[in-house]
């Protein structure tokens, strides 16, 4: 039965991406089956095998232990802070170790060791789907890149982007997430289903992306040109401006969840005076309830799991994360792998301005065409956010 529903989610979700589809002659439905095989031989193997198992420890291992190493540096500065209490607090623990991974990231691009094999793995998936190139290299980048990093490592091709090319573009970007802080998000939930979202994301988004606004581009087009996502002189360049990057993004989720959380405090309280106790979360639970029911979420916590994933929407996915956290421990293995799936992406409200933002800065044309499609993307990027979740449900 859980297969079954599994197979109707993944259908209603490519049916709403069908939809919504602005050329539906132009679909390229070789790419978008290559890549729903890609998600199933990838949740397969790293679910059902023991040599996936091996791949997810050995990884979730190197995080750990970049974890360790990174609070060792924020130990050194604030080891004498502590609450009165002697509770975590999260801004120390787990936002300040951006500052490492995103270190790490800088001198791994400086060295060419990223940009050689994003270069390769965009290609391959290029060959394998017959997407245009940029659109493929864009989608590997955005796993180890920011949303704005990403996006501006192929500036240079900016004016040679349809409507519809822009649009997967951006997809993306919002449906992906930036290496960097994926050991803050590996500090909140389980390691092995963040890691996990990370290829699956990037499938989802390429395929809802692909049925909404496909493109058909000329051999002679189908090329990129790779700026210089580093622009450090030196190694040691490189470790300084990875780490005030790294400080930057510290302190800008700090500020967003700082004004998420106490604006959805205030929202939640003006809902309980106006329906009784009623809140913005539950709400979106009731919403989000029946998709959820067909991702596989267990009845009796599809409500709950569902208002998470809404707050996700609404807020961001670090203000999820922290809620669901405290509910681990009440729910099921499956509802945790899926939600936590879910999660692990930027497909937010906030993102919209933050792709629109940075587009604008390129060209601002293109920039306007962004936040005019901005609802559209947000939709799709959530409808990919589903995708992956569901694929990782069918093996839990």
């Amino acid at each position: 039965m859980d297969i079954l529903l599994g197979i109707l989610a993944v259908g209603a979700i490519l049916g709403i991406a069908y939809f919504m589809s602005n050329d539906r002659k132009n679909i390229n439905y070789f790419g978008i089956g290559v890549m729903l095989l890609a998600q199933l031989i990838t949740t397969f193997v790293m679910f059902e095998t023991e040599v996936g198992a091996w791949i997810i420890n050995k990884i979730s291992w190197v995080f750990n232990k970049l974890i360790e190493y990174g609070t060792v540096g924020v130990n050194f500065v604030l080891g004498g802070v502590a609450t009165d209490d002697g509770a975590s607090v999260f801004f120390f623990n787990v936002l300040l170790l951006i500052i490492f991974f995103a270190t790490i990231l800088s001198v791994l691009t400086y060295l060419k060791i990223l940009p050689f094999i994003i270069k390769y793995l965009g290609q391959f998936l290029s060959y394998i789907t017959r997407l245009p190139k940029i659109e493929s290299f864009n989608a590997v980048n955005s796993i180890f890149f920011g949303q704005s990093e990403a996006i501006i490592a192929i500036k240079s091709q900016f004016k040679q982007l349809s409507d519809n090319r822009l649009y997967i573009v951006s997809a993306s970007a919002m449906g992906s997430v930036s290496a960097s802080i994926v050991g803050a998000y590996i500090g909140i939930l389980p390691a092995d289903y963040v890691l996990v979202a990370l290829p699956l994301n990037m499938f989802s988004a390429l395929i809802v992306a692909s049925l909404i606004a496909p493109v058909k581009v000329p051999k002679e087009e189908d090329y990129v040109d790779i700026e210089d996502v580093s622009g450090s002189k030196s190694l040691f360049e490189a470790m300084g401006n990875g780490a005030l990057d790294g400080g930057k993004i510290a302190l800008i989720v700090a500020a967003m969840l700082i004004a998420f959380i106490a604006s959805l405090e205030l929202v939640n309280g003006l809902f309980s005076f106006l329906f009784a106790g009623f809140t913005l979360q539950e709400g979106l639970g009731y919403l989000i309830a029946p998709i959820g029911l067909l991702m596989g979420i267990p009845a009796s916590e599809v409500i709950d799991a569902g208002a998470i994933m809404g707050t996700k929407i609404v807020t961001n996915e670090f203000v999820a994360m922290l809620e669901f956290q405290g509910m681990i421990d009440q729910v099921s293995e499956k509802t945790v792998g899926i939600v936590t799936v879910f999660l692990t992406s930027f497909a937010n409200f906030s993102s919209i301005g933050i792709i629109a933002g940075t587009v604008q800065g390129i060209d601002a044309d293109k920039g306007a065409r962004v936040s005019g499609f901005g609802m559209k993307l947000l939709v799709g990027a959530t409808l990919g956010s589903m995708l992956s979740a569901t694929m990782a449900g069918l093996f839990l």
